[in-house]
């Protein structure tokens, strides 16, 4: 039990109990009353009682103190032993059996590099499908180089790939040379107006995340809920999408406004500025607003606030809310 007035457990001995003890053994005994002040004083080891008078104690010889002290400490000792000793009776036979640590459901992954290691790795597995979708209105060509080496041997074994971009992507080059690589049999693409981040799905069994704005890092996620929510989600946006080789439509009659344009027109008379319709649709500031003087020119607006009302009075509204 441990003594509270001098902080140490009663296996223990300060320096006050020492100090009587020795001057026990240089006097030969001493007072009952004077270890009243020790109380952590064990006197069952280092005193006993003076047989010729109750009130003092005389001195154990220190290595019958010794042996005595140091008793329950071995005992505790040899039990600790013993028990670890049954432990590794129960455990070292089971070093040999295999074990496989089980996967995490979310991963965190950092770097470009590991993230695209990866997702080679996923691609090397796939075997019935691919899903991705891919905001933004190009891709760099390295990019799409790096896809395409992930995707053709998947294509080889004869899984699907389905790619949803934004409408701004149905004019890049390099987007349409990477489309001619892979067989038309197993290739649909799509694009819509407005995507959410990037997402790739493999076989309904692993997606990819981006896990933080500049993708520096991104999210394995392998938890089967997880996953299947987020390919229905996916399959609801295709069903939204518009298949690439179906020409996006012009809004009003007689007014050559792309669909670009339209849904430029549309975000306008929301409210948002340049920056953020740039950032919805996936095209560049300088490109909006290339659309912007575009939609001016063509319905013959002198400010932007005059084509605000244009927009509204030639139906380019009601087309792009139908």
């Amino acid at each position: 039990m441990p003594s509270h007035e001098h902080g140490h457990s009663a296996d223990e001995l300060c320096e006050e109990a020492l100090g009587l003890y020795t001057q026990a053994l240089t006097t030969g005994r001493i007072a009952r009353a004077a270890t009243a002040t020790a109380p952590c004083l064990p006197d069952s080891a280092l005193f006993t009682p003076d047989p010729h008078d109750s009130l003092w104690l005389r001195p154990a010889p220190p290595p019958a103190a010794l042996a005595q002290l140091l008793h329950p400490l071995s005992r505790r000792v040899l039990d600790q032993v013993r028990a670890i000793d049954v432990l590794a009776k129960a455990l070292i036979p089971l070093a040999s059996t295999p074990y496989q640590r089980p996967s995490p459901s979310v991963t965190v992954l950092y770097g470009r590099s590991t993230i695209q290691a990866s997702i080679n790795d996923s691609a090397r597995e796939v075997r019935d499908e691919i899903l991705t979708l891919q905001p933004g209105s190009t891709r760099p060509l390295q990019t799409l180089q790096l896809a395409l080496a992930g995707t053709l041997p998947a294509a080889d074994r004869g899984a699907r790939i389905r790619h949803i971009y934004q409408h701004s992507a149905r004019y890049s080059p390099d987007l349409k040379a990477y489309m001619s690589q892979l067989p038309g049999d197993l290739l649909e693409v799509r694009t819509m107006e407005q995507a959410i981040d990037r997402l790739i799905i493999f076989d309904r069994r692993v997606a990819y995340l981006p896990a933080n704005p500049d993708r520096s890092a991104a999210l394995k996620i392998r938890h089967p809920g997880l996953v299947q929510y987020l390919a229905r989600m996916y399959d609801l946006l295709w069903t939204l999408a518009t298949p690439f080789g179906e020409t996006l439509p012009t809004t009003a009659p007689g007014a050559p406004v792309t669909a670009v344009q339209q849904s430029v027109a549309r975000l306008l008379a929301d409210g948002c500025t340049d920056g953020t319709i740039a950032e919805k649709l996936g095209i560049s500031v300088r490109t909006c607003r290339a659309h912007i003087a575009k939609l001016m020119q063509t319905l013959g607006a002198t400010t932007r606030t005059h084509l605000g009302a244009l927009l509204v009075r030639s139906g380019v509204m009601e087309e792009s809310e139908a």
